[in-house]
């Protein structure tokens, strides 16, 4: 007789089943959040597999139900898995050691959410059969279990997996509840309440071949009907007549037995009380009489009448409940097209009012954009006004120094500068500088070259006045000429130099030709001489600042000149070769030609425009770019082959003098302006030994240059 499991209150606990797979835990704690609330107790069930299948079982089947059996349990001991979803093999079970461990992590949450947990440990051929045995063995009327671990691809072709089998096998007192990471992925409820324990229940069977198939096979189907009925009319017998019946099998019916090897018996019914005698009577007696089949027969008839006119009323009532239907349907599309009617004219209303807000907005945006730009060329226009003014204040300043320095210059007037550039016309245009276009003309029958300050040149009053102070003042073979201006615009009117600048023929502009060897090292002695008397100038040295191959004039005997002096800064004699704050501005030098150390510190010095000279030196022989030239010679030189990076154009180099030429352009470019040679007693000298060497050489190369 099957007992019921219950708490010392009399409640039915909790049963989770549990194995050593991801899905256990989280199968408790969901019991533990969602059905342990009143009653904190819990079972925990876990099924150790068996070493060898139960061969009793197979004892008492046919020989067709035995093999069917045979291979049911065949797929279920090779695909089950276990009772949270992980697999378990038929060959062998967990050891005792194992099996303690499977219950640790449990025991410690439980102990921390103050549960009182009872452990079970099943032996069995079969976690679904265990579970099941165990199910209606103690009457369970609640079990956990966690989902299956296959994956969803293997679920769809293949059911036998714990969680199906127990949803399917389970008796109908029990509600079976299947859990994935946390959430409930399935509930199978209970269709009946748990009868009291001295009754047998009707499904006593734990699990039958033809409850734990999959229904495919006919015969499975008609032995489960079979059995169904025959449980039926003994339930029906029982209740109608109240006696003991004894059910005997017939030698060729046949019936799967349970795994526990129990024989199918009826349940007997104590009627002991209504002090009634009756006789046992056997099913399959031959001197049973035939009116107790007719009294069956006709019991069985008034049945069926009744449930004719139990189905009679239950259509009349359908066909009620059907007109009923088509006028609640009726009224429904009433109402919904009433709804959607008054849907449309709201949307309509929210849509007028929404394009009066966007115009509405775009109106006020309209204003805010008109009052902004007002404001923005309000500001523009008296930006325009004082920086007007203060050009203004510039030109008067710089005319008046003019003035008061009585420096000497031939003036022209804008007419006269108009007239010789064409009204500054881009085919009289020769060049273009940081200070303004450069254009060709002819004044006083003489050619010249004039600059044009442009409007939007930074400093360029400032520049414009310090030209003609410094080329005003002096007079050198090596300094471009100064001819005039015309202060009012700002034009300053310099002698003509026919081949234009140094970078300009280095790079063959106009596919002019290239410059001999010669020449370039009697370019390099002149540019030396021009800057030192820069740096030797009374009372006060000049420094440059701006020296490049740009701001190097040649005429048509390639004599080098200087020119675009209006960076030029004074520095007093005591410091010329030390430093002096100057700091740095936009318009303080061109990129790769400016010292380091002074683009860091904004200190200048005359040494500052030494680094200058020898990045310029370098290009004269290499006719390369500035950017990362010294690196490119240093690494030539440590190679060896200092002979490719000199200017393919000139065929005749000689590599040794243009090396001891490179060494010391190198020193003058160094990081450090400590590290730089002495222009006047390092630097200077080497270049006119150099350029005494091209032109003792350039009798024998006069004809081609």
């Amino acid at each position: 007789m099957p007992s019921t499991i219950l708490t010392d209150d009399g409640n039915h606990p909790i049963v989770v089943a549990i194995d050593k797979d991801k899905h256990s835990p989280s199968a408790v704690k969901w019991a533990v959040d969602h059905l342990v609330i009143s009653n904190p107790a819990l079972v925990l069930v876990h099924v150790r597999m068996k070493n060898s299948p139960n061969r009793r079982h197979e004892e008492n089947l046919g020989k067709q139900d035995r093999a069917g059996l045979c291979m049911d349990e065949i797929k279920f001991e090779k695909n089950e898995v276990g009772a949270n979803g992980a697999g378990q093999s038929s060959n062998r079970g967990l050891s005792d050691q194992d099996t303690h461990k499977v219950f640790t992590s449990f025991r410690a949450y439980s102990a921390r959410k103050g549960i009182a947990v009872k452990e079970v440990v099943i032996e069995d051929i079969s976690v679904s059969k265990g579970l099941l045995d165990y199910i209606n063995s103690y009457r369970v009327t609640n079990i956990v279990l966690g989902a299956s671990s296959r994956s969803t691809f293997s679920r769809k072709f293949w059911t036998h997996d714990v969680p199906t089998i127990v949803n399917k096998a389970a008796p109908d007192f029990c509600t079976v509840y299947v859990i994935s990471k946390g959430k409930q992925q399935s509930v199978r409820p209970a269709a009946k309440a748990l009868a009291s324990s001295s009754a047998r229940l009707p499904s006593s069977q734990p699990w039958s071949a033809a409850r734990l198939s999959n229904y495919s096979e006919p015969e499975d189907v008609a032995r489960s009907a079979y059995m169904r009925a025959e449980q039926n009319i003994g339930r029906s017998n029982a209740s109608m007549d109240s006696v003991d019946v004894h059910t005997r099998e017939p030698k060729n019916s046949y019936s799967r037995s349970s795994p526990s090897d129990a024989p199918l018996n009826r349940g007997s019914v104590d009627v002991t009380a209504q002090n009634l005698d009756f006789t046992q009577v056997s099913v399959n007696d031959s001197c049973s009489s035939s009116s107790s089949w007719e009294a069956e027969m006709n019991r069985l008839k008034l049945e069926l009448r009744q449930t004719m006119d139990m189905y009679n009323t239950a259509c009349k009532e359908a066909v009620s409940a059907n007109q009923t239907a088509k006028e609640l349907s009726q009224w429904k599309m009433e109402e919904a097209s009433r709804f959607k009617q008054a849907r449309i004219s709201e949307e309509a209303a929210l849509t007028i009012a929404e394009t009066e807000k966007a115009k509405g907005r775009a109106a006020i945006e309209a204003a805010q954009k008109s009052q902004r730009l007002a404001e923005i060329e309000a500001k523009r226009r008296k930006y325009a006004e004082l920086k007007a003014r203060r050009e203004t204040e510039e030109k008067n300043l710089a005319l008046n120094d003019l003035s008061q320095n009585n420096i000497r210059y031939r003036k022209y007037t804008i007419e006269e500068i108009e007239l010789t550039t064409k009204n500054f016309s881009n085919s009289e245009k020769i060049g273009e500088g940081g200070y303004g276009p450069v254009y060709k003309g002819r004044l006083d029958r003489t050619p010249v070259a004039i600059k044009v300050l442009r409007s939007d040149a930074a400093q360029g009053m400032q520049q414009f006045k310090q030209e003609v102070q410094v080329l005003g003042h002096m007079r050198h073979p090596n300094m471009v000429l100064l001819l005039g201006a015309c202060p009012e615009y700002g034009c300053l009117v310099y002698e003509f130099m026919n081949n234009g600048s140094l970078e300009d023929r280095l790079f063959r502009k106009g596919n002019t030709p290239p410059i001999p060897w010669e020449i370039r090292f009697k370019i390099a002695a002149e540019i030396a001489t021009g800057l030192l008397f820069l740096h030797q100038a009374k009372p006060e040295p000049l420094v440059h600042r701006d020296l490049k191959p740009g701001n190097i004039l040649l005429d048509s005997n390639y004599a080098c000149k200087i020119s675009d002096v209006g960076l030029a800064r004074l520095v007093p004699p005591s410091v010329a070769d030390c430093v002096t704050q100057y700091h740095m501005t936009s318009a303080a030098g061109t990129f790769c030609y400016i010292d380091p150390e002074y683009q860091q510190t904004g200190k200048l010095g005359t040494k500052s425009d030494i680094y200058s000279l020898g990045v310029m030196l370098l290009q004269i022989i290499t006719a390369r770019p500035p950017m990362g030239l010294t690196h490119h010679v240093e690494r030539a030189i440590e190679n060896g082959t200092f002979a490719d990076i000199l200017d393919p154009t000139v065929p005749n180099w000689p590599v040794e003098e243009a090396l001891h030429y490179a060494k010391l352009s190198l020193k003058c470019a160094e990081l450090r302006k400590k590290d730089r040679p002495d222009l006047g007693s390092v630097i200077l000298p080497e270049l006119n030994r150099l350029k005494e060497l091209g032109m003792s050489s350039m009798p024998s190369t006069g004809s081609s240059s």
